[in-house]
């Protein structure tokens, strides 16, 4: 093994541990529910999830740009812009936070418009909504906190406070839904409660590390115009990035909730599946952001090139034992995930795909993570753009008389379109340092 994979495995072990568990405590947020009396309960998570998406996915930026910026100031040795962009991000973060509380009524009523969905699952991801959107300020301040913390290359405290906001989440569903019979409330209210103590735990991890490196907060560097506004830049490129890969799924969402409840819960359910895939191999998409930032923060372009072929070999690999997983206990967790037997029989007739996807998308994930590391943001919200209108939606359109498989197809083809543009900007690597 070689230096190179053993740099990329300290950061990426922790972070692919950590993004198992997120994944984890979604798909017991939807198991929770699976084994209540209907499948509108399913469909009322999804619904609602496919709403915080927008919100926090959209809010993205606040982790991803942060772990660019301060993984190039610490490659730098720049210890006292490392603080002040810790103070931007949480500034943007806050503000955003108290946006999205003062407008939940009229966010909330677009969103369900937006994405569709029967009476009464309509009824139920409203009233989950209204009681998991009060985490909101400790949800953006946590993207802040991780990406900060990952740009250190601290991936042990990222594991630390991730796993704690999923074990807590994933208990608290089990006594507020079972223990207390609170069904979708139960699952809101376990997850506000875990974000704001996964906050309390990242700002002692936060304190540690400020500690540990000299630097001082200075009020030249903190209200440097130039630095804010280059953040915001990248920010609004990732964005935009982030919008238009939100606004896919939750396309898949409502073409798949336009051919009914069963459909609408078998693809909850394989969407599930698909974030566990996204999430395992973004931990090493995660550690290239902070090892291709440190880079070119220290100007080696040698050193960017080798983090690169590592992750992608890394990821490869990885993304192969998942589509092996799928082959050999596909039908067994889609089990776990519910006992609706119509449920079942539904998502079985599309387990192909959840066993195609990962080496399918695996590529897309890790060039994001080179490019977010590298702070190209122009980059990545071009790739998106043309992957998402150019690419996805046509291909939906002339694929759709195939049903839900048409529509997981043209899912399969969003992923090769974006990996294909980002290789493609890839060829500029040179100008990166």
């Amino acid at each position: 093994m070689t230096s190179a994979d053993t740099r990329l495995l300290r950061l990426a072990g922790p972070l692919i541990l950590s993004n198992l568990t997120v994944a984890l405590q979604g798909m017991v947020d939807t198991a929770v529910v699976g084994h209540l009396d209907t499948p509108v309960y399913i469909g009322a998570v999804a619904v609602a999830g496919v709403i915080f998406s927008f919100l926090y996915w959209g809010m993205g930026f606040l982790r991803m740009g942060t772990v660019g910026v301060v993984a190039q100031f610490k490659g730098d040795e720049n210890n006292d812009r490392i603080r002040s962009t810790l103070l931007h991000s949480c500034f943007l973060a806050i503000l955003i936070a108290l946006a999205v509380l003062l407008l939940q009524t009229p966010v909330v009523n677009l969103g369900l418009d937006l994405v569709g969905g029967t009476p009464d699952v309509r009824t139920n991801a409203e009233v989950y909504f209204y009681w998991a959107v009060w985490g909101a300020p400790a949800v953006l301040l946590n993207m802040t906190f991780v990406g900060w913390l990952l740009g250190m290359q601290n991936a042990r405290a990222t594991f630390y406070v991730t796993v704690l906001i999923a074990v807590l989440n994933i208990v608290l569903d089990f006594v507020f839904v079972f223990g207390l019979h609170l069904d979708v409330r139960g699952v809101a209210l376990a997850s506000v409660i875990s974000q704001f103590c996964g906050s309390v735990l990242a700002g002692l991890f936060i304190h540690g590390e400020l500690k540990r490196h000299s630097g001082r907060w200075r009020k030249a560097v903190i209200l440097d115009r130039q630095d804010f506004t280059s953040l915001l830049l990248l920010n609004q490129n990732i964005f935009i990035r982030t919008l238009c890969l939100i606004f896919a799924f939750a396309f898949f969402t409502r073409q798949g909730a336009n051919q009914g409840e069963l459909i609408l819960a078998a693809n909850a359910i394989l969407l599930n599946f698909l974030l566990l895939v996204a999430l395992g191999l973004d931990g090493f998409a995660n550690a290239a952001e902070a090892l291709v930032g440190k880079a070119v923060g220290a100007k080696a372009p040698g050193q960017l090139r080798e983090s690169v072929r590592t992750a992608m070999a890394w990821g490869g690999g990885v993304a192969l034992l998942y589509s092996l997983l799928f082959i050999v206990a596909g039908n067994g967790l889609l089990n776990l995930m519910t006992d609706i037997e119509t449920v079942r029989e539904t998502a079985y007739l599309f387990l192909p795909w959840m066993i195609a996807a990962p080496v399918i998308s695996v590529w897309c994930f890790l060039l994001d993570g080179i490019f977010i590391g590298a702070t190209r943001g122009r980059e990545l919200r071009n790739a998106m753009l043309f992957s998402t209108f150019i690419v996805y939606l046509p291909c939906w359109y002339l694929l759709q008389g195939l049903g839900n498989h048409g529509l997981w197809l043209a899912l399969m083809a969003f992923f090769i379109a974006r990996a294909l543009a980002l290789l493609w900007y890839y060829r500029a690597v040179s100008d990166w340092i």
